[in-house]
């Protein structure tokens, strides 16, 4: 039952003083039955005024504004929190569900809406093809369906530290056999999805004392991953990246229909292009 502390820095310099608009935060983990939030302090310089509301997913959205021009904008959010997950959970899939393929109750099918949906073109089917190798037969285990696709794109693919913004589409990242664990994510999201299954977007944070999983970095980092919805166990985290299924190692704090909707930090400046000198983002995820 680890307690660990989280500190999430990022810091933007200007090559001159700017006038910031509106940033949005997405930083406080989300609560859980096996994740209890201790304590959580936002620090913005220059002063800002946060306005803290919830979004359609239930994350918890912080609106900086500032009245001030600045050369120098730092983000830092301190976070405690106690983790309760088992590091082999069982899953107490519903009867109708541990077969694949199974209906979702209507129910379900109306709530889960898009999060069933490929949010990706895919006009030849490419992407169904691929998954298709990991359905040995039909009917067959859904538990170990969703295993098997999970790691195989860990087989499949090499993983990549890619500092660069945005994320790769499923079949560039077919294409290019590499990509980062905001890629491994959305590739697996949009290849169950083309099963059937509803599934999320993850953002958070890896908690890693051993620092032996893929993107970890010193005692831990941010990392992304998927939850998929199967009744009687309800949203089950998948993290192809690492191979793992639960969320022993992981710290949610935003989930989303598209991984572009989970991005820690997001705002703007009026100013040039190249005002913009340098963004560092730095995590540390430690035991208390």
């Amino acid at each position: 039952m680890p307690t660990i502390t989280i500190a999430h820095t990022t810091t933007y310099r200007y090559r001159t003083a700017v006038v910031l608009g509106p940033h949005r935060l997405m930083l406080r983990p989300r609560e859980r039955r096996d994740l209890t939030l201790t304590a959580f302090d936002l620090e913005i310089t220059p002063t800002a005024r946060i306005d803290w509301s919830h979004d359609i997913a239930g994350n918890a959205i912080a609106i900086a504004n500032f009245d001030v021009t600045t050369e120098t904008l730092s983000i830092r959010s301190h976070t405690t929190a106690t983790l309760t997950s088992p590091d082999w959970p069982v899953f107490p899939i519903a009867a109708s569900a541990t077969s694949y393929p199974f209906l979702y109750s209507a129910e379900d099918w109306t709530d889960l809406g898009a999060l069933s949906a490929p949010q990706y073109q895919d006009d030849a089917g490419r992407l169904s093809n691929w998954v298709e190798q990991f359905v040995m037969r039909r009917p067959t285990d859904t538990l170990s369906l969703l295993k098997d696709v999970s790691n195989g794109i860990t087989a499949q693919i090499t993983y990549e530290i890619r500092e660069s913004e945005g994320t790769q589409g499923p079949l560039e990242t077919l294409d290019r056999g590499c990509g980062s664990c905001r890629d491994f994510a959305v590739l697996f999201a949009e290849a169950i999805r083309t099963l059937g299954f509803g599934a999320r977007l993850v953002s958070g944070y890896l908690y890693d004392p051993s620092n032996d999983r893929l993107g970890s970095a010193g005692s831990g980092s941010t990392n992304a991953w998927v939850e998929v919805f199967v009744p009687g166990a309800g949203w089950i985290p998948f993290d192809p990246t690492n191979r793992s299924v639960g969320s022993a190692n992981l710290v949610p704090v935003a989930v989303a229909r598209n991984i572009s909707q989970v991005a820690p930090v997001t705002g703007s400046f009026q100013g040039e292009g190249t005002d913009l000198l340098s963004m560092e983002v730095v995590v540390r995820v430690e035991d208390q």
